[in-house]
């Protein structure tokens, strides 16, 4: 996948970001928080199902990422990789440590939560047909979400880093150390699975 000049460019001002933060700016380090929370709570939140973890962990991910930050080599990679390899290694530990307590839960727990939802002003502002539209959408996005929570966690992680992200295939292989014809195969297999699971909640409404 060949990036884009804007791409290029948002990578060279986030690579300056950093090398500020290293060198001890506070603003820096604020910014850089600030323009990486968003994608790196989507990926817990995708990954989890819940608003609670994922922001729990995403604190944990931004506390790692400042005490580790110092050792952060520029020439080896992109920032983007790194810092979601991070993000992946603590969704392991999390769910390592949750497994007794996930092989109780119901598959059919409700929702909990929708990250992406709109603001009250974005409610107030809508039509009717963009209402019915935005809940089309929200059911939607639970179900997706449902449907991701039943996946095993390395199918989950790769069609998450690939469809919901949009990582290219060497940066999923980088973050989950894996050849990238695994990444392939465990992408197609999630999207395979997905669909079957989706095509099944679809019957249960």
């Amino acid at each position: 996948m060949e990036r884009t000049p804007e791409q290029d460019a948002a990578q060279e001002a986030l690579a300056k970001l950093v090398r500020q933060c290293i060198a001890g700016d506070g603003q820096a380090w604020q910014q850089l928080v600030t323009s990486q929370h968003r994608r790196i709570y989507a990926i817990c939140y995708r990954f989890t199902g819940s608003s609670t973890d994922a922001e729990d962990l995403t604190q944990d991910v931004f506390l790692k990422l400042y005490r580790n930050l110092s050792s952060f080599d520029l020439q080896k990679g992109s920032f983007q990789t790194w810092i979601t390899t991070l993000a992946r290694n603590l969704l392991v530990d999390h769910f390592r440590r949750t497994r007794l307590d996930r092989a109780s839960d119901s598959l059919d727990a409700t929702f909990d939560g929708e990250e992406d939802g709109p603001t009250m002003a974005d409610r107030l502002a809508d039509t009717r047909d963009n209402q019915e539209k935005h809940v089309a959408s929200l059911e939607m996005k639970s179900r997706i979400q449902e449907a991701l929570k039943q996946l095993s966690p390395e199918l989950r992680e790769a069609v998450i880093l690939r469809d919901l992200e949009d990582m290219d295939y060497k940066e999923i292989a980088q973050v989950l150390r894996v050849p990238e014809g695994t990444v392939k195969s465990r992408i197609s297999r999630g999207r395979g699975e997905l669909a079957r699971l989706l095509q099944r909640i679809q019957r249960q409404v």
